[in-house]
């Protein structure tokens, strides 16, 4: 444990070698420097260095949004203490237009933007402030001058403890001691971890990659933990034919495992942020890896190869894109599809129970899926990407996260190329990254891509043009299920009921211990509650009878029924107290097994098909 020390963080910024014109290389980079003085209270004090400024009021804001977050997040709310002074240290005044802004007026070309920023999440969108580590997302943290974006910029850390060093995919120079970022664009997708952290580093394809890591374990543990990434990396790496070409050469893993940090995983250019309370040892670490699969898979899919409704990104407002259904989609399916290709999952069994079965289950289960094409869900992202509102909704019956949709369609994509056009995903992801994502400038993609890129690309692999418009009417655009009991045969996989004959309401219920009651959320619609007219806040009194006094106690009365049994409810609703007559249906959920699991036998064809797709690529 970190004795409450004062540590400083300092932004200053020298000219970079940048693709843009002499004009902007000219001009003063913006510097910045960031102390805790109060550290233990999670306040940062940040000071923003504006020279060379034209005449005219000065515009400085606060992102409202940040790379690889769909949502309005405001991130000026936790800023305060507001000051400004001029070259000569003489107080400025300072309006306030909107929320995330403050114009700064009286200036002499200079502006000294000095505030107080509160931080205590430590996770891939806010900043996390405390006596042990500093754990910042830039947005959360950095104001910013409209006007200035192209400007470089150069962070020097100065003042930590001893044992602190720095995680980050800025740019060091040779004494280690500044970093650079080339604009604000770049700066802003720099997330930066101040703690003592453990390093291990392996050489990838000429590239240097870095895990950083903030964790109680022990070095053993961690050495495992970096074994597993490698598999990861490489198998990552094998879909695409090679590595990124990093900006400078190195990517690095971003990472804290510390009992105070949120659960998150964020992508970035050369780096990811890695944020869990699990450790690196036990039942948890797989899925710290899972989250490792899922960011750098991102290195190539939106990173490289990108939506161009998402390019540039857009600080002052919720970006928008109707593509995250592929970018976040076919990156989870590919997250998962990594583990087993590693050994991570160590059978076919467990890839299935882990991650086949989910997605099927997500998309031939919700009612939002049979209600809204992957394109639309996508579109839904700033208003469930972390999203805070307090009005109830019905995402119940109307979303499935583009993650999964995305997921699921990419499931049946992979397995229908490589059953009827004698290709897969694989090839298909590397044709998009030839055309889309190879080619890079000015730390952006040359070429984002359309939707309409996406479905002519798959026409160019599957050799059939009809086969990429039907796909995309019927499952990108349109919401169409696909078959997944067909699809999988072929791998020698069967989807069936998970619990065949349970009886079952459908429905989660919230038991009340102090009343033996239960209460309900919003019903899914042709559940039995939704049928019977039953909704969110009702109250269930007694079922078939008998009071609920917890969930194991229903599961035993459950047990005494069977699918389609019609039973009493005595129910409290927002119009009083009712008996309700409800029919039971056999329970929902479904798995998928291996047909060795199953008792059923599998052909060598089937073997060599799911051989092909799950086995590792890495040569």
């Amino acid at each position: 444990m970190l004795m409450r020390k004062t540590a400083a963080l300092l932004l200053l910024s020298l000219p970079l070698a940048l693709a843009r014109p002499m004009s902007t290389l000219a001009q003063a980079p913006v510097q910045y420097n960031v102390a805790f003085p109060n550290a233990v209270h999670h306040e940062a004090r940040v000071t923003a260095t504006f020279r060379e400024l034209p005449a005219g009021p000065l515009q400085v804001r606060m992102a409202r949004s940040s790379p690889g977050r769909y949502a309005l997040h405001e991130f000026a709310k936790n800023v305060y203490d507001v000051a400004a002074t001029d070259s000569r240290g003489r107080a400025l005044t300072i309006t306030r237009p909107d929320p995330s802004g403050w114009a700064v007026t009286g200036h002499d070309g200079t502006v000294t933007f000095t505030y107080t920023l509160f931080g205590d999440r430590t996770d891939g969108t806010y900043a996390g402030i405390d006596a042990r580590h500093a754990h910042l997302n830039i947005p959360a943290t950095l104001a910013y001058a409209e006007g200035l974006e192209q400007r470089p910029a150069q962070v020097q850390f100065a003042g930590l403890p001893a044992a602190w060093t720095v995680a980050t995919q800025l740019q060091p120079d040779a004494a280690g001691t500044t970093y650079s970022a080339p604009n604000l664009q770049y700066l802003m997708d720099s997330p930066t971890s101040l703690g003592e952290q453990q390093v291990r580093t392996w050489q990838e394809g000429g590239r240097t990659i870095e895990l950083k890591v903030l964790h109680e374990g022990t070095p053993a543990e961690l050495d495992a933990y970096a074994a597993q990434t490698q598999k990861i990396v490489r198998e990552a790496a094998a879909v695409f034919g090679g590595m990124p070409a990093f900006d400078f050469g190195r990517y690095t893993f971003v990472a804290n495992y510390l009992p105070q940090t949120s659960s998150d995983g964020m992508e970035h250019r050369n780096s990811t942020s890695l944020t869990s309370r699990r450790p690196l040892r036990g039942p948890g670490a797989i899925d710290n890896l899972g989250t490792v699969a899922h960011e750098f898979f991102h290195a190539w899919n939106v990173e490289r190869l990108r939506p161009q409704d998402l390019e540039p990104f857009n600080f002052s407002q919720a970006n928008i894109s109707s593509n995250l259904w592929f970018a976040e989609g076919f990156t989870q399916y590919y997250g998962e599809l990594v583990l087993r290709r590693a050994g991570i999952y160590p059978t076919d069994t467990e890839y299935c129970q882990e991650a086949l079965t989910g997605l099927v289950n997500a998309m031939m289960l919700s009612p939002g899926a049979a209600r809204f094409s992957p394109v639309q869900m996508s579109q839904q992202a700033p208003f469930v990407d972390a999203a805070a509102a307090i009005d109830p909704n019905n995402r119940t019956n109307t979303y499935l996260s583009y993650y999964y949709i995305g997921a699921a369609n990419a499931l049946a994509l992979d397995l229908e190329l490589r059953a009827r056009f004698k290709t897969d995903l694989d090839t298909y992801m590397r044709a998009l990254w030839q055309q889309f994502g190879s080619q890079q400038q000015n730390y952006a993609p040359a070429r984002p891509y359309t939707t309409p890129d996406l479905q002519r690309v798959l026409g160019e692999v599957a050799r059939d043009t009809a086969f990429a418009g039907q796909f995309f009417r019927q499952h990108i655009y349109g919401h169409q299920q696909p078959d997944y009991p067909a699809l999988l045969a072929p791998a020698g996989l069967l989807v069936r009921p998970a619990r065949p004959n349970k009886a079952s309401l459908a429905t989660r219920l919230s038991f009340n211990a102090a009343d033996s009651t239960a209460t309900l959320g919003t019903t899914t619609s042709g559940s039995p509650l939704y049928v019977a007219g039953l909704d969110r806040e009702d109250v269930v009194l007694r079922f078939d009878g008998q009071r609920l006094v917890g969930s194991k106690a229903f599961e035993e009365l459950l047990s005494t029924h069977r699918p389609g049994d019609v039973v009493q409810l005595e129910v409290r609703t927002r119009t009083g107290l009712q008996t309700v007559p409800v029919t039971l249906t056999e329970e929902p959920a479904l798995e998928v097994v291996t047909y060795e699991a199953a008792g059923r036998p599998i052909s060598k064809a089937q073997k060599k098909f799911r051989a092909a797709w799950l086995s590792s690529k890495v040569r």
